[in-house]
């Protein structure tokens, strides 16, 4: 009997080290799926965080257009209006005799004004020049002329006038420059 209780007691023993074997297996199973998992979610946050942060950078960059758009929606109009602001001051220059031409000139004057503080309305400015330090940005030297007068790379006379648009040069200023 007593061998019998040993053979129970053994075979017990067997199973449950089965059992704890088994139960260890899966005890170091878990750590590598927990690690697993952990590295998942890490993966997926850092998805979604970049996710997140092309999504701001795509709606700061439409906005930017979009700002860029309507601060310079009128480019193309005012490119098509400074020849013809040219055209009212050179007609302008133009000496006149008679009290009729005198009125007609200076009709000519009002609309020439107007049609400047129109353009100014809109952020048009003229670029200024004779007088100034030569910028490549702002001027086009067509011209180089020595002149006691005025200091190297200063600007003496303007040919042309030229604009901006708010801060965009939409024509350069025609200059002659002193070496």
């Amino acid at each position: 009997m007593e061998e019998n209780k040993q053979e129970i007691i053994d075979e017990k023993d067997e199973s449950q080290n089965e059992e704890i074997e088994a139960e260890t297996e899966v005890v170091e199973e878990e750590p590598n799926e927990l690690e697993q998992l952990r590295q998942e979610k890490e993966e997926i946050n850092n998805r979604l965080l970049r996710l997140q942060a092309d999504y701001d950078n795509f709606r700061r960059r439409t906005q930017k257009e979009k700002e860029a758009d309507r601060k310079y929606r009128s480019q193309s109009l005012v490119e098509e209006l400074i020849p013809a602001l040219d055209n009212f001051e050179r007609a302008l220059q133009v000496e006149v005799d008679g009290d009729s031409a005198k009125n007609f000139a200076n009709g000519m004057k009002m609309v020439y004004d107007q049609f400047k503080a129109a353009l100014e309305k809109e952020g048009v400015e003229e670029i200024p020049a004779k007088g100034e330090e030569f910028d490549p940005h702002m001027h086009q030297a067509i011209m180089q002329v020595e002149d006691e007068n005025y200091e190297s790379n200063i600007v003496v006379e303007e040919l042309q006038k030229g604009y901006r648009l708010k801060d965009r040069v939409i024509r350069p200023s025609m200059v002659k420059v002193n070496q």
